[in-house]
């Protein structure tokens, strides 16, 4: 994940939701949001998964 840029993580994360992906691997992509520090971003919903 650490390839992909901040707004392809993003993306990936809304999308992983709305396909309603696995769980583990919206997990993944929250940590990694969380990691880059852009967890609280207003893109994003308030809580991470």
């Amino acid at each position: 994940m650490r390839h992909l840029t901040d707004d392809l993580l993003i993306e990936t994360y809304h999308k992983a939701r709305e396909l309603q992906l696995h769980d583990d691997f919206i997990f993944l992509i929250s940590q990694e949001l969380k990691r880059r520090d852009i967890a609280s971003t207003s893109r994003l919903p308030e809580k991470l998964h």
